[in-house]
C-alpha cells in the first residue's frame, strides 16, 4: 500500500470495515488489468508519478488482477488494448467493483495505493500510456 500520502478523507465510496460491491461507472471507472502485465503497468505508473498514483485495488485470489479506479466516465473514448478491461456505465450491462476498507481484514482485496485528496483517481491518459507500453 502507498503509504507516503496519508489520506485525508475516506472518500464516502469506501467502506468502514471488511469491503463491499460499488458500481462501476457511479462513484468511479475501472480499469481491470489481470496478474504479472497488472503489476507491471501499476510498477511504471507509480515509478512514473514518485508513487502517488490514485486508488489501485489487487484482487488477492484468481488472476490477482488489479483494478485502477479512474473518474467516473474516466475509462470511455478511449480502445483499451487486451487484457485490461474497462468497468464504467458504457450501456453494455453493469460491472461491480470490490472496495476494501482502509484498514482491517479486507481479504481477498487489498489496497496497493489509496485515494487522497491531491490524487483521488488515477490519471486515464497516463494509464493507457503505461498499459500500451507494458504490452509491447
Amino acid at each position: 500500500m502507498n503509504l507516503r500520502n496519508s489520506l485525508d478523507s475516506v472518500p464516502s465510496w469506501v467502506p468502514a470495515t471488511g469491503h463491499a460491491l460499488r458500481h462501476a461507472g457511479v462513484y468511479f471507472d475501472a480499469v481491470r488489468v489481470p496478474g504479472v502485465i497488472g503489476q507491471d503497468v501499476m510498477y511504471r505508473l507509480l515509478s512514473f508519478t514518485d508513487f502517488p498514483g490514485g486508488p489501485i485495488i489487487r484482487e488477492c485470489t484468481r488472476e490477482r488482477s488489479l483494478y485502477f479506479l479512474l473518474p467516473p466516465g474516466g475509462s470511455a473514448g478511449r480502445v483499451w488494448p487486451a487484457p485490461a478491461r474497462a468497468l464504467g456505465r458504457d450501456g453494455k450491462g453493469s460491472a461491480f467493483v470490490g472496495i476494501p476498507a482502509v484498514d482491517g481484514l479486507t481479504w481477498p482485496l487489498k489496497w496497493q495505493s489509496l485515494p487522497t485528496d491531491e490524487h483521488p483517481f488515477v490519471d486515464g491518459e497516463l494509464l493507457h500510456e503505461k498499459l500500451v507500453r507494458a504490452l509491447r
